[in-house]
C-alpha cells in the first residue's frame, strides 16, 4: 500500500486538484490512499473532491506543516503502509512516477526517502537537492545583497556541481515531495513538531541518515512545483523561516557542527570535491 498526505490550508483550488488528481490517477497495481489535512480556518475545501480512496480531516487548530503531515502518517502506519508520499499541494505529475519510485525503492532497501527531478511548469529545474545547511545557508544567505557571492555558494550548496542528471545521495532533499519508507520512519520517527514549517524536512532527512539509510534524489521520473517561495514574499513567513532555523540550529549546532561536516564531505567527495 501507498499512502500520501498533502497539507491545506486555504489553497487555490485548481492547484490544489492538480496535486489530488496527480497521485489518486498513479497508474499502479498499489493500493493507494490519499489523506487530506486542512488547516485552513474553516472546512471550505472539504467540497473540493469526495472519494473512496480519500480521507478529509479538518484541524483549524493549526499545528504546522509537519505536525499536520504526522498526523496522516501515522494513520498510514496502522493502515499498514509500506511508503507515504509527503505531497505539497502545488505539485502535480504524471501517472507513471509513482510505479517509478516503487521499483527503485523495491530494489533499493536502503533508501529512505526520496526525491525525483523538480520543475517549474515552464520547464525550467529547480535545485532542491541540498547539503545540509550552515547558518549562512539558512539566515545570512537570504540577507546578502551580493548575488555573485550568493551563486558561487548555490552552486555547491545545492549542488548545481552534480549537473542534477544522474542518481545520487543528497543529504537534504525537498519536502514538496518525499516518498518516504514506512520502515525507517519507524525506526526514526516522524517530523519534528516543535519546527511549525520550514526545515522539518531537513531534520527528517538528517535523522533518515543518521539512522543509516540512505536520502536519493532520483532525476529518471519528474514532477511539477509552483513554488511560490512564500517565505521571500511575505515578512511573517520571513520570521516562520527564522525561528524554524533557530531551532533546528540549536537542536544539531549552529558553526560547529561535526555531523554536518561529516555528511557534507562525503556528498562532495562523491563528486571530486
Amino acid at each position: 500500500m501507498v499512502t500520501a498526505s498533502i497539507v491545506l490550508y486555504k489553497n487555490d483550488e485548481n492547484v490544489l486538484l492538480q496535486a489530488i488528481n496527480s497521485f489518486l490517477n498513479s497508474k499502479t497495481n498499489d493500493i493507494i490512499f490519499l489523506y487530506l489535512i486542512d488547516n485552513s480556518p474553516t472546512d471550505e475545501l472539504k467540497r473540493i473532491i469526495s472519494h473512496p480512496g480519500v480521507e478529509y480531516i479538518f484541524n483549524p487548530s493549526n499545528p504546522g506543516f509537519g505536525a499536520a503531515h504526522n498526523i496522516a502518517i501515522d494513520r498510514a502506519m496502522k493502515k499498514g503502509s509500506q511508503y507515504h508520499l509527503v505531497l505539497n499541494p502545488d505539485v502535480y505529475f504524471d501517472g507513471n512516477v509513482i510505479e517509478g519510485l516503487l521499483c527503485y525503492m523495491n530494489k533499493n532497501l536502503d533508501v529512505g526517502n526520496v526525491l525525483p527531478k523538480v520543475f517549474y511548469p515552464d520547464g525550467s529545474i529547480q535545485y532542491l537537492a541540498k547539503l545540509l545547511p550552515t547558518p549562512y545557508d539558512w539566515i545570512g544567505r537570504r540577507f546578502n545583497p551580493f548575488k555573485k557571492m550568493v551563486e558561487k555558494r548555490n552552486q555547491t550548496f545545492e549542488l548545481k556541481i552534480s549537473g542534477y542528471d544522474k542518481i545520487m545521495d543528497a543529504p537534504y532533499l525537498s519536502g514538496c515531495f518525499m516518498f518516504l519508507r514506512i520502515d525507517t520512519l519507524r525506526k526514526v520517527g516522524l517530523f519534528d513538531d516543535k519546527i511549525f514549517m520550514y526545515g522539518e524536512e531537513t531534520d527528517l532527512c538528517r535523522r533518515i541518515i543518521l539512522a543509516g539509510f540512505r536520502t536519493v534524489f532520483y532525476p529518471k521520473e519528474v514532477i511539477y512545483h509552483h513554488f511560490e517561495k512564500g517565505s521571500h514574499k511575505s515578512w511573517h513567513l520571513t520570521k516562520i523561516g527564522i525561528q524554524s532555523a533557530i531551532y533546528y540550529f540549536n537542536k544539531w549546532g549552529w558553526f560547529f557542527d561535526s555531523e554536518r561536516k561529516i555528511i557534507n564531505n562525503r556528498t562532495l567527495k562523491s563528486f571530486g570535491k
